[in-house]
């Protein structure tokens, strides 16, 4: 019998203790879904989250992790139109990616156009398109403002550089570690600083006192509040992560005379309640710069199914040059 691998936990706890690799019959397509055969797929701060049960969504256990990735249409069942075999796809973020094959609705799928490599299309879901609402939905920018973000190398934080690049805003970059400035700087980064008492007036004397309307949060605490504290009058700051497990600490003042506006994004309820025609117009736009090569995330190590254990101990580490990604074979 044709069988798959596929990563499952049957009970919440750290990833590599809980995480385990069991066989399975081969899926079959039911009315309106095809098989898809996974290419790869990317380990997620969220994934490990939802492992450790310290994520919003805990799905029914056993389960098998994977918000994210990307894989083949090997098999089409009865009733799906316009999507055929050999199709490149981006999976929908609510199925379990970490598994050689799956059965899906066709009509949950993203079809990736011809030149984008399946790794990098397994990682345009989450971090790139969270980077593309980020820059759109919050303050109207114009080539040539700034905007200003913590975290900056992170997987979203890049792509946050090489979309805001392409649209021609200016980045204001802050990280924790010295060693990633010229790093980032040569990923188009316009300002890279390392976080400090100092980040305001440091900042203030870089850019020549010019406005920053927009931050970016994905640490919370001291970091945020160092953001805020650079944002002119009226700006806004939107929190998309918590890296540091600290809350948001807002003093009155900037509440009161900075006027400051405080928001979140969740990219998983954007998908949820965005209209299938507005989610393929910003996919397009990632489609495009990928297959020019403007937009790509960083792979520090790729693993078999079968190393799941080393392949999630390896993304909880911190200080990575990329991401950890399953790669499946042809």
């Amino acid at each position: 019998m044709k069988t798959i691998n596929a990563a499952v936990y049957e009970t919440h706890g750290n990833p590599a203790d809980v995480l385990h690799v069991e066989s399975r019959p081969w899926p079959t397509p039911g009315t309106g879904e095809v098989i898809v055969k996974m290419r790869a797929a990317p380990v997620n701060p969220a994934d490990l989250n939802q492992i450790e049960g310290k994520y919003p969504i805990k799905a029914e256990l056993p389960a098998t992790p994977g918000f994210e990735g990307a894989g083949i249409v090997v098999d089409v069942g009865a009733d799906v139109k316009g999507l055929t075999g050999g199709a490149l796809v981006i999976l929908p973020h609510n199925i379990g990616t970490w598994r050689d094959a799956i059965p899906v609705r066709a009509d949950e799928l993203v079809v990736v156009p011809a030149g984008i490599e399946p790794v990098h299309a397994a990682m345009l879901k989450i971090n790139p398109m969270t980077a593309w609402r980020l820059l759109h939905d919050y303050v109207d920018l114009e080539r040539g403002d700034w905007l200003i973000q913590n975290a900056a190398n992170s997987a979203a934080g890049r792509a946050v550089i090489q979309i805001a690049r392409e649209l021609g805003y200016k980045t204001v970059n802050v990280v924790r570690r010295s060693e990633l400035i010229d790093e980032l700087r040569a990923e188009g980064g316009d300002l890279v600083l390392v976080d400090s008492e100092n980040l305001r007036p440091e900042v203030q004397e870089a850019i020549g006192g010019v406005p920053i309307r927009l931050g970016l949060n994905a640490v919370g605490g001291e970091s945020a509040l160092r953001l805020a504290n650079c944002l002119a009058p009226g700006s806004t700051l939107v929190t998309y992560g918590a890296m540091s497990l600290q809350p948001l600490k807002i003093p009155n003042g900037l509440l009161i005379f900075k006027d400051l506006r405080f928001r979140g994004i969740w990219i998983n309820k954007w998908y949820d309640h965005a209209t299938p025609a507005r989610r393929m117009e910003a996919f397009q736009h990632l489609f495009e710069m990928a297959k020019h090569g403007l937009l790509q995330t960083k792979v520090e190590k790729a693993y078999p199914l079968t190393e799941a254990k080393a392949a999630v101990a390896h993304a909880a580490r911190g200080q990575r040059s990329g991401k950890i990604i399953f790669q499946f074979a042809a």
